[in-house]
């Protein structure tokens, strides 16, 4: 079975840092993949190629030029997704903030996701738990544990390669388990649990919430 990652890289730059680290943890993730048996391709969007499209969407009332559905499409089919950005003003950029307001907002639900970030030095690390992964779980996705952040002297590090492979790991196996297990229910607790594989059924046990509310009156 193939499985299709999508790598969201914010960088300005070329090269960028940015995408320097979005490689690694596309290149770490194909491996851990490809070592459990399975095909794995990777797809690169580079959002600074798209920053006129983006404006165009947000000042023309939500309606998206043809190379941006495409793209969107492209995200939302995706088996897993890595999304990187560089760090501004203690946050992620407004351009990546603006691609991921163009997607329709059911599309990353459920969907394995692995964030990372970069910046010039590591007072800005906790951005991946103060602003990305509290924007990716308003989105519904299943963000993995390990989120990885890159100073500009962390690059060759063991300390980031270790990173790197422990977060590659946890995306592989949420990826690898999208053919056997489906997410059911919201909230911080949110675990895989074995898809469904017939109609809905409404447990005969389930008290009504109404007969609970009764002798309550706050």
């Amino acid at each position: 079975m193939s499985h299709r990652i999508v790598v969201v890289t914010a960088g300005l730059t070329v090269p960028s840092s940015t995408r320097l680290l979005a490689d690694q943890l596309a290149e770490s993730v194909t491996t851990q993949v490809s070592a459990r048996g399975e095909e794995v391709s990777v797809e690169v969007i580079e959002l600074r190629e798209l920053a006129g499209e983006l404006a165009t969407f947000m000042t023309s009332g939500g309606v998206p030029t043809p190379t941006l559905t495409r793209v969107r499409e492209q995200v939302s089919g995706a088996d897993g997704l890595i999304a990187v950005t560089p760090v501004f003003s203690a946050s992620y950029s407004g351009l990546f903030k603006m691609f991921f307001d163009a997607l329709d907002p059911t599309s990353l639900s459920g969907m394995p996701v692995l964030l990372g970030a970069t910046a010039g030095t590591a007072r800005h690390s906790l951005v991946l738990e103060h602003a990305m992964r509290p924007l990716f779980a308003y989105l519904r996705a299943v963000v993995a544990p390990t989120a990885v952040f890159a100073a500009t002297e962390d690059f060759g590090s063991s300390g980031l390669a270790e990173r790197i492979a422990r977060a590659a790991a946890e995306l592989a196996t949420s990826v690898l388990a999208q053919g056997d297990y489906a997410l059911e229910g919201f909230g911080p607790d949110l675990a895989a649990r074995p898809r469904r594989t017939s109609g809905t059924q409404v447990d005969s046990d389930v008290t009504p919430f109404a007969d609970l509310l009764k002798g309550h009156s706050g």
